[in-house]
């Protein structure tokens, strides 16, 4: 690890104003990627600004009709949450098929939003449900929050607060993971809600992205025989040891259909 200087926040102006004053400072949520990747010295931040004990951005609440979640909230939380498990079984579902224990425990719905890694389950949840991301400066939509690879619409110093889900008639998510990781090599989230379908796919392409033409076609027949003939297209999808390009196409397919019959 390279030298840096730590520091512990108790408010998101806080951890604001003691990011704005830094040269190069980066946010600690659960830190499962962070201090990896710091570890490894592909990472050089002057400044860590632990979120830890900033408590307003922990939690979950119902809000009318959506599940509002807190950033520092971790996987485990969302998973076990009776509200969660209640208005939307399939995120709860999502969050308990995160990792392990330990990375459920430690890691958080925001760190991970954040980060944007194109093998991530929540980047689907988000996307597939229709989320709205909250920040200290503005609310983004989930459909135009991640931009590419590791790479979201967040500006410099700019943080996650909390993440609004809108609940949906039905949803479902499933994934092919990565048995040593438990990244999806492709995961797919599927809901119906008042203003139509949505279908989010994670792990196959270099950011989380929709699949338009399984949605119009499970507008209209809500049912896995709807999108049996859709063809995904292998161009720009990831390939590497684990899953080559038209591999990850076939099985976008095959998680799609199993998220709808699951729904």
């Amino acid at each position: 690890m390279y030298a840096f200087k730590y520091t512990q926040v108790g408010s998101v102006d806080d951890a604001v104003k003691a990011a704005g004053s830094a040269d190069d400072a980066k946010y600690v949520a659960g830190g499962m990627t962070l201090l990896p990747t710091m570890k490894q010295r592909l990472a050089s931040p002057s400044d860590l600004i632990d979120l830890g004990g900033v408590s307003q951005i922990k939690g979950i609440r119902k809000d009318g009709n959506n599940i509002v979640i807190g950033a520092m909230t971790t996987h485990a939380e969302v998973a076990s949450s009776p509200d969660v498990r209640s208005a939307i079984p399939a995120l709860a579902s999502l969050a308990d098929g995160i990792g392990d224990p330990q990375v459920r425990n430690r890691g958080t719905i925001g760190g991970s939003v954040a980060n944007a890694d194109p093998a991530a389950d929540y980047p689907a949840a988000v996307v597939g449900l229709g989320a709205t991301v909250h920040t200290n400066k503005r609310t983004i939509g989930g459909d135009q929050f991640f931009t590419d690879m590791f790479e979201t619409a967040l500006e410099e110093g700019e943080l996650i607060t909390a993440i609004s889900f809108p609940i949906p008639s039905k949803a479902a998510y499933t994934k092919f993971p990565n048995p040593a990781s438990r990244y999806a090599i492709v995961g797919v989230m599927v809901a119906q809600a008042a203003d139509g379908v949505r279908v989010a796919v994670t792990g196959a392409g270099p950011k989380v992205f929709r699949q338009g033409d399984m949605e119009a076609a499970l507008k209209s027949n809500f049912t896995a025989d709807a999108i049996k003939g859709v063809k995904v297209s292998a161009d720009g999808l990831n390939a590497d040891i684990h899953a080559g390009a038209d591999y990850r196409a076939h099985l976008v397919g095959v998680m799609a259909g199993r998220a709808v019959s699951a729904c």
